[in-house]
C-alpha cells in the first residue's frame, strides 16, 4: 500500500485543519520514509527473491520500522514534534496518522510484520495478507483514495468563497489524479 496512506492523509486533513497537509501526507508515510536510510545501513531489506514481480509482491523485511513497537516509537516522536509546532490536538493527530500506516500495512502485507523491533523473541509475523487478491488490495487502497479527497474536497469547498471554490478544489483534483497514477502504477508495474 502507498496511494491509500495519501489518500487518508488528506481525509484527516478535512477534520484537522491545523495540521498541514504537507505533515499528514510525511506522516503517512513516516514509516517508509525511516526504512529507506534503513535499507541503506543494511538494518532492512527487500528480498531479491520476491513471489512474483506484481503488485504487492516484493518481500520487504522492515523489522524495526515496520514492528508494532517500532511504529508505536515513531509515532510518538512525531507526535512530540507536532505538539511543539502546532499543539496538543495536532500532537495526538500527527501520532494517529503515523500509526495508521501500520494499521493499513497490517491489512495487506502478508506476514511479514513484527510485533517487536528485530523480531525480538521471534514471536509470530503479522499480516492479513490482502495483497494475495491484487483486486481486494488495490480496491481498499482506491476506497481509502476516494473517501480521504471527498472528504478533503468538501473541506475545502465549505472554506473558500466564489470565484476560490474552483481554486480550492483544484489541488484537490490533482492530487487525486496523481494518487490514481500512483496506485495504477503500484498495480501494473508500468513506471
Amino acid at each position: 500500500m502507498f496511494a491509500g496512506h495519501f489518500g487518508l492523509a488528506a481525509g484527516v486533513r478535512s477534520k484537522a485543519p491545523e495540521v498541514p497537509l504537507w505533515a499528514l501526507l510525511a506522516g503517512s508515510q513516516l514509516l517508509d520514509i525511516v526504512f529507506l536510510p534503513m535499507m541503506m545501513n543494511g538494518a532492512e531489506s527487500m528480498d531479491d527473491k520476491t513471489i512474483g514481480s506484481g503488485y504487492g509482491e516484493l518481500i520487504i523485511h522492515a523489522d524495526y520500522t515496520h514492528s508494532l513497537v517500532g511504529a508505536f516509537f515513531l509515532s510518538i516522536l512525531a507526535g512530540l514534534l507536532a505538539w511543539s509546532l502546532w499543539g496538543k490536538r495536532a500532537s495526538w493527530i500527527m501520532a494517529g496518522i503515523v500509526f495508521s500506516h501500520w494499521v493499513l500495512d497490517l491489512v495487506v502485507h502478508r506476514g511479514d510484520m513484527p510485533l517487536l523491533p528485530g523480531n525480538w523473541g521471534g514471536l509470530p509475523l503479522l499480516g492479513l495478507g490482502a495483497w494475495r487478491w491484487p483486486w481486494l488490495s488495490s480496491a481498499i487502497e482506491l476506497a481509502l483514495i476516494a473517501a480521504g479527497l471527498l472528504m478533503y474536497a468538501r473541506f475545502k469547498l465549505k472554506n473558500s468563497q466564489g470565484a476560490k471554490s474552483t481554486k480550492g478544489i483544484l489541488p484537490v483534483v490533482v492530487l487525486f489524479l496523481v494518487l490514481v497514477v500512483l496506485l495504477t502504477s503500484d498495480v501494473t508495474g508500468i513506471f
